[in-house]
């Protein structure tokens, strides 16, 4: 059996496989998994629930290696998926597996019990622990959240700290220098200016909103308001430095030294290295913000030499205002990064669980802000 050319694997999708052909296809990725090694005939032949001849098997696993689905590496008799065969495996053929009552049960408990940094850590162990991968959690940036308060500080005669508050309750900061706005009680008249405008809205809508209120005020550069807009203006026009150091939570990264991809300390490095190109990474994750559900990213699709052979697999979640619709948009990152030889009916409702649950703890954190005790 061979495929038209001019079709590609996404093209044809399911209705490229016969029964046998998708059965031998599923059989092959869960022997591969399980294994980490090339598969053969035989192996194939004890997984089937449904009875075939070994030479049905070998004559299946032909058609598949056509197809460009798996293939045989170096001179070992038996076949591993290709990425092609991995991408038409996650996307038509797997079954998802329920996470486990219990499984559920001490992850809530231990996420309510902590507070919202500690969650995240919690969640990045948790799926590190039980994918045997690397779990993270990318925090919501500046730009994507929206704000809810903002204070300035007098530091010293020429400098002032600025600090906002997001909906859900995250802190950001940085440091101006400033000698025009006066003592602290003149920022204390300032602040209420600004945080009229900036309550609700994103980073970016009221940078425009500023820029507007600039415009329309040139005539009034001592006013109050003029200099609530142009130190606010100077407030955000780069995004405060986040309180942790990174934008991206890993509680650890010993789970992949049990994968025996990373058996390998040079292919182990250039995947840490990669994880560390903070600039490269976040314009990797940021632009899987845009996806429904759980995405799973294979080889090619990650753009990044760290991390090929390697899957990623992500969620995201939005909170606060549009939480329920995402009417503003998916705000963070929950998933996985690992060799592409990965459990993945397992792996996906772990990521989109724990995709829910840093929502709800977000959308708990907000509410405790507005309504403390």
């Amino acid at each position: 059996m061979s495929p038209d050319p001019s079709h590609t694997i996404d093209d044809w999708g399911i209705d490229l496989l016969n029964d046998r052909q998708a059965r031998v296809m599923r059989a092959v990725v869960g022997a591969y998994v399980g294994a980490a090694a090339p598969v053969g005939s035989k192996t194939i032949a004890n997984l089937l629930s449904t009875r075939l001849s070994s030479a049905s098997i070998r004559n299946t696993m032909s058609e598949l290696s056509e197809l460009g689905l798996i293939e045989k590496p170096h001179s070992s008799a038996g076949r591993v998926p290709t990425e092609a065969g991995l991408r038409l495996f996650v996307d038509h053929l797997l079954t998802p597996r329920e996470v486990a009552p219990e499984q559920q049960r001490r992850l809530r408990h231990d996420f309510q019990e902590a507070d919202l940094g500690g969650a995240m850590k919690v969640v990045s162990r948790f799926l590190s622990d039980n994918t045997q991968q690397l779990g993270f959690v990318l925090l919501p940036s500046l730009d994507r959240v929206r704000l809810r308060h903002i204070s300035l500080i007098r530091l010293s005669v020429d400098r002032v700290m600025v600090v906002l508050v997001t909906e859900s309750g995250r802190t950001f900061h940085r440091e101006l220098e400033d000698r025009e706005c006066g003592p602290q009680r003149e920022l204390d008249r300032i602040a209420p200016v600004l945080n009229e405008r900036i309550v609700g809205r994103t980073l970016a809508e009221v940078r425009e909103a500023m820029a507007h209120d600039a415009t329309r005020l040139r005539a009034q550069a001592g006013s109050l308001l003029a200099r609530a807009v142009l130190i606010g203006q100077r407030s955000l026009e780069a995004a405060p430095e986040l309180d942790e150091a990174s934008g991206l939570v890993v509680a650890t990264r010993l789970a992949l030294l049990d994968q025996p991809e990373f058996h390998d300390t040079a292919r182990l490095r250039d995947l840490f290295a990669a994880m560390e190109d903070n600039e490269k990474l976040a314009a990797l994750l940021e632009g899987l913000l845009e996806a429904q559900g759980v995405n799973v990213s294979l080889g090619d699709q990650l753009a990044e030499p760290g991390l090929q052979h390697c899957a990623l697999v992500s969620s995201p979640y939005g909170f606060g205002r549009g939480a329920c619709d995402l009417e503003a948009g998916a705000q963070g990152l929950v998933g996985v990064i690992g060799p592409s030889r990965m459990d993945y009916p397992r792996v996906i409702p772990l990521v989109d669980l724990c995709s829910r649950l840093v929502a709800e703890k977000f959308n708990e954190n907000a509410f405790l802000e507005e309504n403390p005790a």
